[in-house]
């Protein structure tokens, strides 16, 4: 069984995931061809080979080419992603990590996922990365996810509507059951997509599993740091029936929202990761219920606040004055 690995240890993002799997193997030029069916126009993908502390890595660059993208709520995005000749499974998981997103959302602005508003720039963005990395996943045959726990940040985020906590509310709203833990860097480490995507794909946030390493991969963060800023990504296959991973409960997304959601969407709550222990590679049961209607979440404001978060890549934080996000 081939298993991918999320090594974030210096955070994750979108666009660190996207670049960690180019550099993992992913042809660019398929992907491209492959992200072209979704019914999104007016932006350019083009990826840079780079070094970040002496490790080659690839940073990836959604531009915008159309200055006028409409906004989008949540029910825009789902059609978007439904309506695309992508693979079903790809869709089912990408619309999970909107709905997520957009669930999150709506619990920090005391309103419902279908009020969320998104960016016009954010939505394109997130639409790219989000669907991308799903789908690069797939194009890799990877049929297990994991991800070590997940370093937070700590000070400020400046955003559209003014200056935040880090982490984002949003994010720890997501990362609910996620073993996280602080590292005292100022700024954004995870942002929301990255905290959706892994809530929504993991298995289970754990050290290295045994596994017999076939391709390893590197995202760059916007941000240059003393540190690499890199999400390395490891796929190989699992070492087999004699090998015991334990998969600790991560997402019990039964959690109640003190909101009423819209019966369109059923939210990451309402279905319940089951676990049972034993040989993860061959009796490992994982109970997703991952469906077009089933769990996920995006990227957004309240009810008529626009997308919090305008790019996964251009927040800047500020601990004492304003940086560059931490990706």
């Amino acid at each position: 069984m081939r298993i991918a690995y999320f090594d974030c240890f210096s955070g994750i993002s979108g666009d660190m995931c996207l670049g960690a799997l180019i550099s993992a193997g992913v042809d660019f030029a398929l992907l491209k061809e492959e992200l072209a069916k979704l019914p999104v126009t007016g932006y350019d993908l083009r990826c840079e080979k780079e070094k970040r502390n002496g490790i080659a890595c690839v940073n990836i660059f959604v531009g915008l080419l159309e200055a006028d993208q409409p906004a989008r709520r949540l029910a825009d995005i789902l059609q978007i992603i439904a309506g695309s000749g992508l693979p079903a499974e790809v869709k089912d998981k990408s619309k999970d990590v909107f709905i997520r997103l957009a669930a999150a959302e709506a619990a920090i602005h005391d309103t419902t996922p279908d009020h969320i508003h998104f960016h016009e720039v954010g939505a394109v963005d997130a639409i790219v990365d989000v669907a991308g990395t799903v789908l690069g996943l797939h194009l890799l045959g990877v049929e297990r996810v994991y991800a070590s726990p997940l370093p937070m940040g700590k000070g400020f985020i400046k955003c559209q509507h003014g200056v935040i906590p880090s982490p984002a509310p949003a994010t720890l709203e997501i990362l609910h059951n996620v073993p996280v833990y602080g590292t005292g860097i100022a700024g954004e480490l995870v942002t929301p997509t990255g905290a959706a995507l892994l809530s929504v794909l993991a298995d289970a946030f754990i050290d290295l599993p045994p596994m017999t390493m076939e391709k390893v991969g590197y995202g760059a963060g916007k941000r240059v740091m003393e540190h690499p800023n890199l999400l390395r990504l490891i796929v190989g296959e699992c070492c087999g029936a004699e090998t015991q991973i334990p998969i600790p409960r991560h997402g019990d997304h039964n959690r109640e929202h003190h909101h009423a959601h819209p019966r369109d969407y059923k939210m990451a709550h309402t279905h319940t990761h089951e676990h049972k222990h034993g040989h993860v590679c061959h009796s490992h049961q994982h109970e997703r219920g991952h469906g077009p209607d089933h769990c996920g979440g995006l990227y957004a404001g309240g009810e008529e606040h626009e997308h919090q978060h305008t790019r996964d890549h251009d927040h800047e934080s500020s601990h004492g004055h304003p940086h560059e996000k931490s990706e």
